[in-house]
């Protein structure tokens, strides 16, 4: 009877415990990068064949791994001699995990596994993991658990069929980490919802977690906020996006991005059937980059809302976005606060409303647009009746009374539209209603 899984004799998951940071050529060329790319940070820690100091011996490394770490467990501190068992014919399960099936009794709960795992990579078992095995979420934020118990945890998640939200924040997981939970989305087919965020997994990560997002077709939502992804990683993740169509909400906010990945991602974006919402707040995406991945929103036809604020996309930015609304018939709502956006490019993207009739909400707020620039909005949609907008934000830009006018009248043909402004909402529409 097919029981449970075991670790390779010989090879202690290789490919979360192997160094592996350096791209072939083929990578190289295949991704595409601007400049010359930087050195690899992730530090090396163990390998296919052996392991450091921060693991067991050689010898202790070899007993674990051929012994099960599905079946029930030994008497404290013994180490079980798998050296004279007999080869059986397995089903090849094709992971990278390299796990094998066993006989034995089968660990349902998934706490023997995980008790021997952490004995393995010698971290402490955490008593919450062991209560919530069986649970549909596992909230692990601000734990703690490092490197070394993301990977005591990653080996009975790969055959757990309860979690389906996987909650990792702020664990200090690092490249290494990451990798291990990305090896075990390859094989979990349960799990539709991770937050990895503010783990540093840095470019280590993110190809793993590419890696992943080419062969899973469950995960619905990943956060990867705060990572330092930087303009590599997200290279890595964009590769990966333009055949992943199951990932529907992807947050990379607070990574780092840059420029160049800005063309990365809109060519993205241009190809991507699957998102249909966007994080990229705080990546320092401009100039080009911000025009090519306006572009790229442009050919969309599937993103339902992208969050850009906190860029710097400026005038060019601000004026290839408006040519995307002119041609994009499916965004609901778009977050461009805070990008330093002038009267000029107010004005160019305000001319994309004449004509786009999607969009629900836009975010202005803290750009330099004056007032001029939020009357040009409001001319933009009282020459656009069948527009979709019902939330125009502008933070605490103050209007006066030629903006006012105008807006009555745009309230006539777009009554659902609703203004946030000067640190008010609406109060056009509640003088109007208060007349007799």
């Amino acid at each position: 009877m097919v029981s449970g899984k075991r670790l390779a004799r010989g090879s202690l998951l290789p490919s979360l415990l192997e160094d592996g940071d350096e791209e072939t050529e083929w990578e190289r060329e295949e991704l595409g990068g601007v400049g010359e790319r930087p050195p690899s940070r992730a530090p090396k820690l163990l390998s296919r064949d052996g392991v450091d100091d921060q693991s067991l011996s050689g010898q202790q490394t070899v007993a674990w791994a051929a012994c099960d770490l599905r079946g029930p467990a030994g008497p404290p501190g013994e180490v079980r001699d798998c050296s004279e068992e007999e080869e059986e014919e397995e089903e090849d399960y094709d992971t990278d995990l390299e796990l094998e099936v066993t006989r034995g009794s089968y660990d349902r709960t998934g706490q023997v596994c995980y008790v021997e795992a952490c004995k393995l990579f010698q971290v402490v078992p955490a008593s919450y993991v062991l209560q919530n095995m069986q649970s549909s979420e596992l909230s692990l934020a601000h734990r703690g658990l490092g490197p070394q118990g993301t990977k005591a945890l990653a080996v009975p998640l790969v055959t757990n069929t309860s979690i389906q939200k996987l909650n990792m924040r702020d664990n200090w997981m690092e490249g290494m980490g990451g990798a291990a939970v990305a090896e075990m989305l390859k094989e979990n087919c349960y799990i539709t919802e991770v937050d990895l965020s503010d783990n540093r997994l840095e470019e280590r990560g993110g190809r793993a977690v590419g890696g992943m997002l080419q062969e899973n077709t469950t995960l619905v939502r990943l956060g990867l906020s705060g990572n330092l992804l930087g303009q590599w990683g997200a290279q890595h993740l964009c590769r990966a996006l333009t055949t992943n169509t199951k990932l529907q909400d992807l947050d990379l906010s607070h990574n780092g991005l840059g420029e160049h990945s800005g063309e990365s991602l809109g060519k993205c974006l241009s190809e991507n059937t699957g998102l249909r919402w966007l994080g990229l707040a705080w990546n320092s995406i401009r100039g080009r980059g911000g025009v090519m991945l306006a572009r790229g929103l442009g050919a969309n036809i599937f993103l339902r809302a992208l969050d850009l604020s906190f860029n710097g996309l400026g005038k060019e930015g601000a004026i290839a976005l408006g040519e995307a609304l002119k041609e994009n018939n499916t965004l609901e709502e778009l977050n461009i606060s805070n990008n330093r956006v002038p009267l000029e490019g107010a004005i160019h993207l305000a001319l994309g409303l004449r004509v786009n009739k999607t969009l629900k909400s836009l975010n202005m707020g803290r750009n330099p647009i004056q007032n001029a620039g939020c009357y040009g909005f409001m001319k933009s949609l009282q020459g656009n009746p069948q527009s979709g907008l019902e939330t125009l934000d502008f933070a605490d830009m103050t209007v006066n009374q030629d903006f006012e006018d105008l807006y009555t009248i745009v309230k006539e043909t777009i009554p659902m539209l609703v203004v946030k402004h000067g640190g008010k909402i609406d109060t056009f529409r509640t003088k109007k209603a208060g007349k007799p």
